[in-house]
């Protein structure tokens, strides 16, 4: 029995890198560790992470340096991507670690399931486990999966927060306790993502070389399958020969033009009308996303697969852009009353985005009539009553 002023909690990354879920993640690790009642710290596999021909170090990581300025301390077992090694086995050297970190924690708060692996492997402390589930395509997790379901029939996972109805549906279908399973919806801190007044955002526009009366179209996302670039640049070019004011701004790993993937997929769609592509702007990763959301009008997604509930689409909203996705994991369900959901045809999606565009004065009341809703108030709300129960249902005590 520990007995304590505050529940201590060991977060487990498979590493930093840009990416809604680990943005999510660290925002409410930094949350709960600022209101008080909970002690953080994080242990990542990886400090360096190779993501769409992209190495990403830790240190360099926005999440990881905003977590160390709210004051939790982060630990790595230093691996690297690029390094010779399977990922499946620990050496000695990195469990002691493990159990270190482990040890003086009360609960495991493990981001996706990846990092399992590390938590099921002998010799890791008896620890409760929360893992922090945000696919609605579990099948694609590869081994992952198996590593959540062997917690789960280990007794090890005492709860799975599910960031979207859509997610605790496929993880029930894929085999995981549906007792186990609870709902917490994204949020997002309001204070950074709202809409810009009109002389900040012109200059925001002037800067990124987007003229003001531009109908400007953002897409974040990295440069993978599941994102479905392809279709986005298939909508783009369709969008842009519609529209002569229109523009879009790609932003994510991989969404430059350094990545010969993407540069083929314009070249291909845009070989022919080299004044159109002008009009597209590879931004790649950025860490002003609130900026980029303030100055577009619409937030798009075209995902095939494996959404949940996109941080995107929240981010964008709440900036004051018109949400278009399709219609994968909960996505419909963010945009209700807000934005609009497509089919998979880019002439669809073109004329959709161009509609968003126009009624986004029509919609103002309805975005900010949303933003509570988003709010990542209740979301921390939602992650401290899962783990404060977790701990509780092992036996140990908390003290007030």
């Amino acid at each position: 029995m520990f007995e304590h002023s505050s529940l201590r909690v060991l977060s487990l990354y498979e590493g930093f890198f840009s990416g809604g879920a680990r943005v999510l993640h660290s925002t409410v690790v930094s949350g709960l560790h600022a209101h008080g009642h909970q002690q953080h710290s994080a242990l990542s596999l990886y400090s360096a992470v190779r993501r769409e021909t992209m190495l990403q170090r830790m240190e360099d990581d926005p999440r990881f340096l905003a977590l160390r300025a709210a004051g939790v301390r982060i630990s790595t077992l230093g691996r690297s991507t690029d390094d010779d090694h399977d990922p499946r086995v620990f050496t000695d050297a990195e469990m002691e670690v493990a159990r270190r970190e482990a040890t003086g924690a009360d609960v495991v708060l493990s981001l996706k399931e990846q990092p399992l692996r590390l938590a099921n492997a002998a010799g890791f402390p008896d620890r409760p486990v929360v893992a922090c589930l945000h696919r609605s395509d579990p099948e694609n997790s590869g081994a992952a999966l198996d590593d959540l379901r062997t917690a789960a029939d280990s007794g090890l996972l005492a709860a799975a927060v599910c960031c979207a109805e859509s997610t605790r549906d496929a993880y029930a279908a894929a085999g995981v306790p549906e007792h186990l399973l609870k709902v917490v919806p994204n949020g997002i801190d309001l204070t950074r993502f709202h809409p810009l007044r009109r002389v900040r955002r012109l200059a925001l526009r002037g800067s990124a070389g987007i003229p003001a009366d531009a109908t400007l179209v953002a897409y974040a996302a990295r440069y993978d399958a599941m994102k479905n670039p392809t279709l986005f640049v298939a909508a783009a070019r369709q969008f842009l020969e519609r529209d002569d004011s229109g523009h879009v701004m790609m932003c994510g790993a991989g969404m430059t033009r350094d990545n010969t993937g993407l540069t083929e997929l314009l070249d291909q769609a845009f070989g022919d009308r080299p004044d159109l592509l002008a009009r597209v702007h590879t931004l790649g990763v950025r860490r002003d996303m609130e900026n980029v959301y303030a100055m577009a009008d619409v937030v798009a997604l075209t995902s095939a697969y494996g959404e949940a509930a996109p941080l995107c689409l929240i981010e964008g909203a709440m900036s004051g852009a018109v949400p278009v996705t399709t219609p994968v994991g909960d996505s419909a369900r963010l945009v209700e009353r807000i934005g609009f959901v497509t089919g998979f045809d880019a002439a669809e999606i073109a004329e959709t985005w161009i509609e968003a565009a126009a009624r986004r004065g029509e919609l103002r009341g309805a975005l900010t009539a949303a933003r509570q809703r988003f709010s990542h108030v209740r979301m921390l709300s939602g992650y401290a009553q899962v783990l404060e129960q977790a701990v509780r249902g092992t036996g140990l005590q908390v003290a007030a």
